[in-house]
């Protein structure tokens, strides 16, 4: 897990191990800075020169500027190293989510991806700043003391031997009740992200329906249990004080009664001096306990965040380039034989079950069935979206698991139901679809898909600014964009999931028809509610309950399939043929 992190440090490792160099410096100094002042108020009692208390004053003069330079150093490049380790792992973090497949993306979710880029890696972040500098220094103050605390106190250091194990014992069972509470913490950090995600991309169906208030208490109530597990956490971490105080303050009454009744009957060898060293020395001991269980009550908060984020490093996507790849898609041909698919391996019923299907090159095929016969299943397996459980799908007559992903995918454009456009001018946006596209080659395409006329018609036309979620256009001028988009790709299949169903049946037929014209190569795979956007298709495919059903033409499915001929009925004896 931290090892996993750790290689995340990659140019930031010279800053990280310069920041435990300096720590090591500023606690070699502070620990021997009382030393050096338990001997000078010895030397003042007995009586010294004002050239040695000079130049006693003088050494410990440098050595303050020398331990606050050392510290100053620490904290600038740990800074820098704990800043630099999370840029890496946002960075490498978002690579990786980029190489995973639908599935991989599914196990985790959105919202739990977004609490791993932000909160996780904060937790991160800070306690490795804190790892390269407190976890080095309160270690070693804590070893320099004792050592030295024994060597001047004798006895008196007696008190150490009580004290630590007492405040350890404490430490360990305040992180161990803490711990479970922080590890709840994130789990619900996941369900507020994903209630905000809902709530943004749906704020339109938030507001149609009235829905403000009940949005509101849904967060309310997610915020509210984090709350009470945080404040539960916390008060139990906040005993740190008390524990600390009580420890402190046996210590200093103990030194003052024994050490005073020490020096004043002569007992031993030990003076003033000395005794204040020891004083000094128990300050620092158990200030240097306390930041240990600072660091511990981090360390565990931070360990679950670093669990997570190792998660999502350490996973392997699940579809994978071949070794000797195909480069080269050579038509639009698509195979399934004997094709069955569900979405884990745990699933008992599969998504797709026993599809064989041959589309020619060029083809148009149009796809018809319920709500949840898997149709928008069926065209994700032909870019390799998902790889199939059984069975074998071709492209171009080679297995698609045999292509690299990149030629394949270059090959297949998709317009999903879920129609997505980014911030940025409509060109911005039609490059999408080819980065080297030329005006020219963006009108034709906007034409094709009855796009040009309302681009044209805005003031900036094809500069004209999209909103992020493209919010400034409608449903249909967003359709009609995705599709431009897609054609720029000049791909061999195109694949509409149910993307023209925000256009009017006049529009929908000079769309089919410019693509029979212009794109007759490109075989074309339309999924529709509505028959009148498919009849004219070379085969239509009756999806059901995940398998086909019927194929064929309209003629022939309105002779043989029940199921189409009863929808089609529907859809034009009820009189809303538009619409439907």
């Amino acid at each position: 897990m931290f090892r996993t992190i750790s290689r995340c440090l990659r140019e930031f490792k010279l800053p990280t191990i310069i920041t435990i160099l300096f720590m090591t410096g500023e606690a070699v100094i502070e620990a021997i800075i009382p030393f050096i002042t338990a001997r000078l108020v010895d030397n003042l009692t007995a009586g010294i020169a004002m050239s040695a208390l000079l130049r006693t004053g003088l050494i410990l003069f440098v050595m303050t500027l020398v331990s606050l330079f050392c510290g100053g150093m620490a904290g600038m490049t740990s800074a820098k190293a704990a800043a630099g380790l999370a840029k890496n792992v946002r960075h490498d973090i978002f690579e990786k989510v980029q190489t995973f497949a639908f599935s991989n993306i599914d196990k985790f979710s959105s919202s739990s991806l977004v609490t791993r880029l932000t909160t996780d890696i904060n937790n991160v972040q800070m306690a490795f700043m804190m790892l390269i500098r407190m976890a080095i220094r309160a270690p070693l103050m804590l070893i320099f003391s004792i050592i030295m605390a024994f060597i001047m106190g004798g006895k008196l250091a007696g008190t150490f031997v009580v004290v630590i194990p007492v405040l350890a014992c404490g430490l360990l069972l305040i992180g161990k009740f803490a711990l479970p509470a922080f590890r709840r913490v994130f789990k619900k950090y996941d369900r507020l992200n994903e209630s905000i995600e809902e709530n943004v991309r749906g704020m339109r169906v938030v507001k149609g329906f009235s829905r403000e208030e009940y949005e509101k208490e849904k967060f309310r109530t997610a915020a509210e249990d984090i709350c009470k597990d945080f404040t539960k956490a916390e008060r139990i971490v906040a005993l740190n004080g008390p524990i600390m105080q009580v420890c402190l303050y046996f210590n200093m009454a103990f030194i003052l009664m024994v050490g005073s009744k020490i020096i004043i009957n002569g007992e031993s060898s030990i003076n003033v001096g000395e005794m204040s060293s020891m004083l000094t020395y128990g300050f620092q001991i158990l200030i240097q306990l306390m930041m240990l269980s600072m660091i511990y009550v981090m360390m565990t908060l931070s360990a679950e965040s670093a669990k997570r984020i190792s998660e999502v490093l350490q996973e392997e996507p699940d579809i994978h380039n071949p070794e000797t790849a195909c480069e080269t898609v050579a038509d639009g041909s698509i195979v399934f034989e004997n094709v069955s698919f569900k979405y884990s391996q745990k699933a008992k019923k599969f998504a797709l079950s026993d599809i064989d299907v041959q589309i020619p090159s060029g083809a148009t095929v149009g796809i018809i069935g319920g709500t949840g016969s898997s149709k928008s299943t069926f065209v994700q397996l032909i870019p390799r979206l998902y790889d199939v459980t059984e069975g074998r799908i071709k492209v171009g007559g080679v297995d698609v698991c045999e292509y690299d992903l990149h030629a394949l995918r270059d090959a297949v454009a998709m317009v999903l139901q879920k129609n997505v456009l980014f911030s940025g001018t409509i060109k911005e946006n039609l490059r999408w679809g080819n980065p080297d596209a030329t005006d020219e080659e963006l009108i034709e395409a906007c034409k094709l898909s009855q796009a040009h006329d309302f681009v044209s018609a805005f003031p900036d036309g094809y500069d004209t600014m999209i909103e992020q979620g493209g919010t400034n256009v409608s449903g249909g001028q967003k359709q009609r964009l995705c599709i431009a988009r897609a054609l720029l790709k000049k791909p061999k299949i195109l694949i509409l999931d149910d993307s023209t169903s925000a256009v009017d049946t006049k529009t929908d037929a000079f769309i089919r028809e410019g693509f029979r014209k212009y794109i007759p190569d490109t075989t074309k795979i339309i999924i529709a509610q509505r028959i009148a956007s498919v009849m004219d298709a070379d085969m239509i495919l009756v999806m059901d309950n995940g398998k086909i059903a019927a194929s064929g033409t309209h003629d022939e499915l309105m002779q043989s399939c029940d199921i189409y001929r009863e929808v089609y009925e529907q859809q034009t004896n009820g009189g809303d043929n538009d619409a439907a």
